[in-house]
C-alpha cells in the first residue's frame, strides 16, 4: 500500500428534505449567488421554484447561468466569469450533475484570474484563488460534488481537458436522492456505468497491497449492479437512488 494524505472538507447534507440547510450554508459566504444549472429539468421537477422561494425568504440575490451543456464548454465558463465580475458574486451554487458542477468550479477559479480560464487546462496558469462553491446534486455519476477536479471542452480548439485543485472542492453539497427521481432511464444507466468506470480505474491499479481498497471497490460495484436495475425499473425507489447517489460520491 502506498503512503497517502486524505481530507474530506466538503460538508455533505444527505437525505430527504436536506434543502432546508441551503440558506444557512449560502449565508455563511454572502448574499450574492451565481446559480448555475443545465436544461429545464430543475424547473420541471419543481426544484427551481423551491430555490427561488428560499432565496426570497432569506434575502439572497441569485444571478442565473442556465443552459450548461453536457461536456461543459469553455464558452459557458467565460460567460459565468463575466457575470460574477459584473455582479460581485460571493458564492457559486451548482444545481445538477457533474457537467454543471465542473463548469461552476472553473468559473469560481476564473473570476479572480486576469487571463482566460482555458489557461488552467493548458498549464499556462495555476489555480491560486477560487470563489466558494456549493452543490445540489440531481444526478449520481461523476463524484464532482466531493472532489477538486473538473473537465471542460473547448469548442474552438476541439479539445477536452481536465484540471484540478484543492481550491475547487465544494464547500458543501446537498444530496437528496428524491431530486434524482426524474432522471430519465438512459441517464440513470449512463450515470451508473460512469460510477463503475471510476471504481474500475482504482480496482485494476497495479499497486500491490491494496486489499482493503479492493474490498471497498467491490462493495461499490456490487451496489451499482444491484441498485442500477432497480432504479431503472422503479425510478421513485428511494433506497435505490440513495445507494447509487452515495456510491457515486465515494467512487
Amino acid at each position: 500500500m502506498l503512503n497517502f494524505d486524505i481530507q474530506f472538507p466538503t460538508r455533505i447534507h444527505f437525505g430527504r428534505g436536506k434543502i432546508e440547510e441551503l440558506a444557512r450554508e449560502v449565508l455563511t459566504y454572502g448574499k450574492k449567488v451565481l446559480l448555475v444549472y443545465g436544461g429545464g429539468s430543475i424547473k420541471r421537477s419543481g426544484l427551481y421554484e423551491q430555490l427561488l422561494n428560499i432565496f426570497k425568504e432569506s434575502g439572497i440575490t441569485a444571478i442565473e447561468l442556465p443552459g450548461v451543456q453536457p461536456n461543459p464548454r469553455i464558452s459557458s465558463v467565460r460567460q459565468g466569469v463575466k457575470l460574477c465580475r459584473e455582479h460581485g458574486v460571493e458564492l457559486l451554487l451548482a444545481v445538477g450533475g457533474g457537467s454543471t458542477i465542473d463548469c461552476a468550479k472553473i468559473i469560481a477559479a476564473g473570476t479572480s484570474y486576469e487571463g482566460d480560464a482555458w489557461d488552467f487546462f493548458t498549464r499556462r496558469a495555476r489555480i491560486t484563488q477560487a470563489l466558494p462553491l456549493g452543490c445540489i446534486l440531481t444526478l449520481a455519476a461523476t463524484g464532482s460534488e466531493m472532489n477538486g477536479n473538473a473537465v471542460i471542452s473547448n469548442e474552438e480548439t476541439e479539445e477536452k481537458l481536465g484540471t484540478g485543485s484543492p481550491l475547487l472542492i465544494p464547500r458543501f453539497s446537498i444530496l437528496d436522492p428524491e431530486y434524482s427521481f426524474s432522471v430519465p432511464p438512459e441517464q440513470t444507466a449512463a450515470g451508473t456505468v460512469d460510477i463503475m468506470s471510476h471504481v474500475f480505474e482504482q480496482y485494476f491499479s497495479p499497486t500491490p497491497g491494496t486489499f482493503i481498497q479492493d474490498r471497498l471497490a467491490e462493495a461499490m460495484l456490487k451496489t451499482c449492479i444491484h441498485y442500477g436495475p432497480v432504479a431503472l425499473a422503479e425510478p421513485d425507489n428511494y433506497e435505490a437512488r440513495a445507494n447509487l447517489m452515495w456510491t457515486g460520491s465515494l467512487a
